[in-house]
């Protein structure tokens, strides 16, 4: 179950212990709601840090809502699987097929905020997305996919140039955090 999974993730911060803490408590507190976007102020999410088998590539998107290069993931939409949701988002958001993950181990809690947009002709507030991150690799030489509506580009983005190219610079310590730690993983740190 999601929430376990949650519980035993070890935070390795005091943002991410902070995070868990808060995370936690929402889901306890909203337990028929958390995992879908009934929930209008905070819900689970589920990402995918792709890199390549050497780590010195991230796979992005350019997504469409707020026009920067960001990581693949998407809504728990009422699924608790959510190495599952990560997998998935991010086949269905590059294309690539071979995918798998780095570990089944959560690899990071972050709290995320999500501003007022309007997506598909509706308007969505602000809201918070309880976000449970994971680290996949995918083959470089998979064919690369636009996902019309969501994105308008993928990329293997050079892993040394990473936060230059995204430039969403409240998702620059996420992203350095995840690189570091599929290095690790991969043993090349």
């Amino acid at each position: 179950m999601y929430a376990d999974d949650i519980r035993a993730y070890r935070p390795q911060n005091e943002q991410e212990e902070t995070d868990k803490r808060i995370i936690l408590d929402y889901v306890d507190r909203y337990p028929d709601t958390v995992l879908t976007r009934q929930n209008e102020y905070a819900h689970i999410t589920s990402s995918g840090f792709v890199v390549n088998a050497d780590a010195t590539k991230v796979l992005m998107a350019h997504h469409n809502i707020y026009k920067v290069w960001a990581w693949t993931g998407g809504h728990a939409d009422g699924d608790g699987d959510l190495l599952a949701v990560a997998l998935r988002e991010a086949t269905e958001e590059t294309g690539v097929t071979h995918v798998r993950p780095l570990s089944r181990d959560i690899a990071s809690l972050d709290i995320l905020p999500v501003w007022g947009h309007v997506k598909r002709g509706k308007y969505v507030a602000a809201h918070q997305h309880l976000n449970v991150s994971y680290l996949l690799t995918a083959d470089e030489s998979d064919a690369l996919t636009i996902r019309e509506g969501e994105n308008t580009g993928v990329a293997w983005l050079p892993a040394d140039r990473l936060t230059q190219l995204t430039n969403e610079w409240k998702m620059d310590h996420v992203y350095l955090k995840l690189l570091h730690r599929a290095r690790v993983l991969l043993g090349l740190e």
